[in-house]
């Protein structure tokens, strides 16, 4: 995730709404993809505000969930839009949003949001295609965010009446609305005896069940993608049950990302999606702040370049992984001399770095088709 630049010169964030010296309001712009200062020029035939920004000669108007309820900051291209959109390209993809009539959702559906524009802002950057359930009811992305239903019958103790699982379907991806509190979230990641979850990797893993649907199921990938990953034709139940009664394959590590990679083949390619994601978007962060270890500067991955080229694309996975490896190894030295937990907990195996290179392979040829 890259940093953006003010007119005054100030490093904007990507969450920001305001500059903190010159006090412009800012927007993130859907046609350049760039947090920027913007400024209101008239006033539509509909009563909405309309802005521009020094960064693009297009026009924009606000977000509801922008100007209503400050949990986005992203703004509406009026050329490529009717009048009937009052929501930004990442809104517009919500099909249940979180019950705004209790105070504290606003504050989780702020997060959540967070979370979801910084997934898309990658999908973007890789030219990888998000259509929504507008456009395809059946499979297109959508998002539900949602909360458990307790119910207190005897006027007693508090029970869960109905629990929102966190996954996929058809495209539709559901986060429950505690992943968004950090002290809920913190708590099931103990129970769970998981050394890493976050918000935001929860959104990037369920995002490889939509691209496998998107980029591998009923495509010439599919015979490779077995022979990496496994057979996905295997009941996933059963595979479910085994996982929750036995725990993960003995010596995972040798052929899995993840322990929880090694449930079941879906799994096992949303897990390497994931890592992936964390790959190219830590990676392009580390190049905007011109990190270098051992004075080699690291590279950005989401930087353009040709994408229909087997040798160009194995040359970039190698610089790739070759620079996460050095980075990370950095980062977990770092933060164990402030006493933290390590920020990348893995150890790539041959076998899981053996499902990297295939899904960068998809990531890059999918592009072409877009």
């Amino acid at each position: 995730m890259k940093t953006f630049d003010c007119k005054c010169g100030n490093t904007l964030h990507f969450p920001n709404t305001q500059c903190v010296r010159c006090k412009s309001m800012l927007g993130f712009l859907p046609d350049t993809l760039q947090v920027s200062p913007i400024s209101q020029v008239c006033v539509d035939e509909l009563n909405r505000a309309v802005y521009e920004s020094p960064n693009s000669s297009r026009q924009y108007h606000q977000c509801d969930n922008y100007s209503q309820h400050q949990v986005c900051n992203w703004m509406v291209d009026t050329e490529d839009s009717d009048d009937s959109d009052t929501l930004c390209r990442s809104c517009r993809l919500n099909q249940v949003i979180p019950n705004l009539s209790d105070e504290k959702n606003t504050k989780l559906w702020f997060h959540l949001e967070s979370a979801k524009r910084r997934l898309l802002y990658t999908l973007f950057k890789l030219d990888l295609p998000v259509v929504g359930k507008d456009k395809k009811p059946e499979t297109g992305l959508g998002f539900k965010f949602a909360e458990d239903e307790i119910e207190d019958e005897y006027g007693n103790e508090l029970f869960i009446k109905n629990y929102v699982t966190t996954g996929h379907s058809s495209g539709l991806i559901t986060i429950n609305l505690n992943e968004a509190d950090p002290s809920s979230r913190i708590e099931m990641r103990e129970k769970m005896r998981e050394r890493y979850r976050t918000l935001l990797g929860h959104f990037r893993h369920e995002s490889g069940h939509y691209y496998w649907n998107c980029l591998i199921e009923d495509t010439p990938y599919i015979d490779e993608c077995r022979e990496l990953f496994g057979d996905e034709r295997m009941s996933y139940q059963q595979a479910m049950k085994t996982y929750y009664d036995n725990g993960p394959s003995k010596n995972w590590q040798n052929v899995w990302i993840s322990a929880y990679a090694s449930m079941h083949p879906w799994e096992d390619w949303a897990e390497t999606w994931a890592h992936y994601m964390h790959m190219v978007d830590t990676l392009e962060t580390a190049n905007q702040f011109e990190f270098t270890i051992a004075g080699n500067k690291l590279s950005n991955p989401l930087d353009a370049h040709p994408h229909n080229n087997a040798l160009t694309t194995e040359m970039h996975f190698t610089k790739l992984f070759d620079d996460w490896c050095a980075l990370t190894f950095s980062l977990n030295a770092l933060n164990r001399s402030m006493g933290l937990d390590d920020a990348y907990p893995f150890v790539i195996s041959i076998s899981a770095l053996n499902k990297l290179r295939f899904v960068h392979r998809v990531v890059e040829e999918s592009a072409l088709i877009v």
